[in-house]
């Protein structure tokens, strides 16, 4: 599971100093399906980039499964991340010349695991999200829908404990948003930790627990 303690995030912009985040405690356990609310205008990457071992807060305490990472470097960190959290971006973060089966690929290649195995287990990824039969497209040959899911696959490609999502359905139409939120009620009730971060009431109701973040602070 994990522990956020104390964690407070200051930006200098000028010759002010803005608080972002003020003293927020917050505990996800094993298979929790958590919605992050935040004003659409707010920094709510910020607490999803400390989560996902990006960014680090002005002062903290981190515990990720019983292990404290507050203060490992980064190439521990980032190997961490690798191991255990899938990211699902907003705005897909597909590379433009890359076939599907490729861009499911590429995170198994920074863990150093054979092509063979990589292929073997980016099918398999992306027969649950159903693209079996899109291996060889590039994105632009794609629908939203579709693009989103080439995303998830890779996501899961490498069997992660956690899946953080921020804004997945915020470039979708309202069914495609749908059908996405679906799927990784899915994959929660498959014994995936399911971290969403978004604005939209309809898409945090598919969550079993919200917090809502207001001016930096947890307000419920």
């Amino acid at each position: 599971m994990i522990k956020l303690k104390w964690i407070t995030k200051d930006y200098k912009m000028w010759e002010n100093i803005v608080h972002v985040l003020n003293w927020v405690d917050l505990e996800i356990k094993n298979w929790d399906f958590v919605s992050i609310m935040w004003p659409s205008w707010s920094w709510k990457s910020t607490l999803m980039n400390i989560i996902w071992m990006l960014d680090v807060a002005t002062s903290w305490k981190y515990i990720f499964n019983w292990l404290e990472i507050t203060w490992k470097k980064e190439d521990e960190l980032s190997h961490i991340r690798w191991k255990n959290i899938g990211f699902i971006f907003q705005s897909y973060n597909l590379i433009s010349r890359m076939s599907v089966i490729k861009q499911v690929m590429l995170p198994l290649a920074y863990q150093g695991v054979s092509k063979s195995k990589r292929e073997k287990i980016a099918l398999e990824a992306l027969r649950k999200v159903w693209l079996e039969d899109k291996v060889n497209s590039k994105p632009n040959e794609l629908s939203g829908w579709q693009q989103q899911r080439v995303s998830i696959a890779r996501a899961l490609a490498v069997n992660p404990w956690m899946i953080l999502a921020d804004e997945p359905t915020g470039a979708l139409d309202t069914k495609t948003g749908e059908d996405i939120m679906n799927l990784l009620t899915k994959l929660n009730e498959e014994w995936k930790t399911i971290v969403l971060i978004t604005h939209e009431k309809d898409i945090d109701a598919y969550a079993k627990k919200h917090i809502l973040i207001k001016d930096g602070l947890i307000v419920n």
